[in-house]
Order: structure tokens, then sequence, then C-alpha cells
């Protein structure tokens, strides 16, 4: 089930990678790891760097993907890209927190969903 849960969650990932380049974003890094946590997606679109958290479900049986980003993944997500940040020396960079939202073939993106 894992392993499954893995493979869905790569192909949820590169669906929203396409999507952002489509929608002129530069992707900067995909699953960047620290020792805090992990962000999906990092890109730039103009002179914001974005930090992208990807979320997808079959239905909405069980709630929207982007109620799985609640405030306890919200503040992980923003510790992450702080030291991101700090060590690609882009402590005064503009930024954003987004989610792409997957719900079955829709694919939905949601900027600025959220700030630190």
């Amino acid at each position: 089930m894992k392993v499954l849960n893995k493979i869905k969650g790569d192909v949820g990932e590169a669906e929203a990678v396409n999507f952002l380049k489509k929608h002129k974003y530069k992707i900067l890094e995909t699953n960047y790891k620290n020792k805090i946590g992990e962000i999906d997606i990092i890109a730039q679109k103009g002179q914001t760097i974005c930090f992208v958290e990807v979320k997808r479900r079959q239905t909405a049986e069980f709630g929207l993907p982007r109620e799985a980003v609640d405030r306890r993944k919200q503040q992980k997500i923003a510790k992450t890209a702080q030291i991101f940040l700090l060590q690609k020396h882009l402590t005064e960079a503009e930024i954003s927190f987004s989610v792409v939202e997957i719900l079955g073939q829709e694919i939905n993106l949601i900027e600025n969903a959220f700030e630190l």
C-alpha cells in the first residue's frame, strides 16, 4: 500500500509540475528535504519564490485535497521554506505558499493559500 501511495504521489507531483510550467512557473526544485520537512515543489514566477504543496484525491468523499493542508502542515512547510531560503541566500526574496489540488482529473492552483 505504501509503495502504491508513493507512486500516486509521484504521478500527482509530475502532473503539478507540468501544470505549473504551462502557467509560466520556473521549477527550481522538487521534493526538497531538510531536517524539518519536505516541500513538494519550489518554483519561481517573476520575482516570487513559490513553495507548493501538492495534494491529490480521486473524490471529495473525505473532503477537498486542499483541506489536508492544515495549520500544522502549513507551519511545517513554512519552517522548511525558511531553511531553504537561508541555504540559498534568498532571505530577502518575495515568497508565496500555494497548493496544487488534484481532484480526479481536475487540477486547481490555489495561489497564496496561506502565509507565514
